[in-house]
């Protein structure tokens, strides 16, 4: 069993700041590629930023410059610093990571239970 699970959403002001995290726990050899997306209601879930194992990492355009996405590979952790937010960056956050459980297992997508994130005054 492999379990993703966020914390660090709620309420913050438009131009505050915020800071997810999830963990990885269970059965794990190897994380590949971990990261975040969101999906408002009736809308497609979308790319937020992603970070490899060897650190490289990938943004939407619409987070470039204001959000940050990091690892602790020792606990199984990736976060995401937001900063700058806006109402429009409003969502449910779901975690994701493809990882390896045995290493002769495949490569498997697994996502969190999702945290929401409200930016309103």
């Amino acid at each position: 069993q492999v379990q993703l699970v966020e914390s660090g959403g709620g309420l913050v002001q438009p131009g505050g700041s915020q800071r997810l995290s999830c963990v990885a726990s269970g059965s794990i050899y190897r994380i590949n590629t971990m990261g975040w997306y969101r999906r408002a209601p009736g809308k497609e879930r979308e790319l937020v930023a992603v970070v490899t194992s060897d650190g490289n990492t990938n943004y939407a355009d619409s987070v470039k410059g204001r959000f940050t996405v990091s690892r602790d590979n020792a606990k199984n952790t990736v976060y995401l610093q937001m900063n700058s937010l806006k109402p429009e960056d409003t969502d449910v956050y779901f975690c994701y990571a493809e990882i390896k459980r045995l290493y002769w297992s495949p490569t498997t997508a697994y996502w969190g239970q999702g945290t929401q994130v409200t930016v309103s005054s």
